[in-house]
């Protein structure tokens, strides 16, 4: 069943961002049946990344978990453009990507910035099966990237 998660996020005293303008071809969010897809979300803040660079060098992990975070927080701004936040009914799937030093290998401890955030704001709802997989190099030499794929009301309408 659907919640108020906005009323949720505000009790937080999170505000959702304008939805990140893609950096390729691509749409941010597409709804398939009753799921939404998101596309990778980068960290970006106002139209800028906070950091560059690979987790375990140049980005410690701590902040990578804040910038693991801000990507999922720009994706839920994605599904609320296109359904409304409100017509979620669980999280179903986390995917994230970090750009990781050879040595690196805390990329689960990473992630859990994107899935801290769901379980935050979507309680039981929020839990979730996730990968968190460590890369060369991720777009615009970000040192995160978040998708995921959430379950929305039978019937919800969304937004145009």
């Amino acid at each position: 069943m659907a919640g108020s998660w906005t009323a949720a996020l505000a009790e937080l005293g999170i505000e959702l961002p304008q939805v990140a303008a893609p950096v390729a071809a691509y749409v941010p969010a597409k709804r398939v049946g009753d799921q939404v897809w998101t596309s990778g979300q980068l960290p970006l803040i106002d139209g800028t990344l906070p950091a560059t660079g690979k987790v375990g060098s140049e980005v410690n992990a701590e902040d990578a978990y804040t910038y693991a975070r801000q990507a999922a927080l720009n994706a839920l701004a994605a599904v609320d453009a296109l359904v409304g936040l409100d017509n979620v009914t669980r999280i179903s799937k986390v995917v994230g990507f970090v750009a990781s030093d050879p040595a690196f290998t805390g990329q689960p401890a990473v992630i859990n910035g994107a899935s801290d955030l769901m379980k935050e704001v979507f309680g039981e709802a929020g839990e979730h099966a996730r990968s968190a997989v460590g890369v060369a190099v991720l777009p615009l030499d970000a040192p995160v990237e978040v998708e995921l794929v959430v379950e929305v009301a039978e019937g919800a309408e969304g937004r145009r």
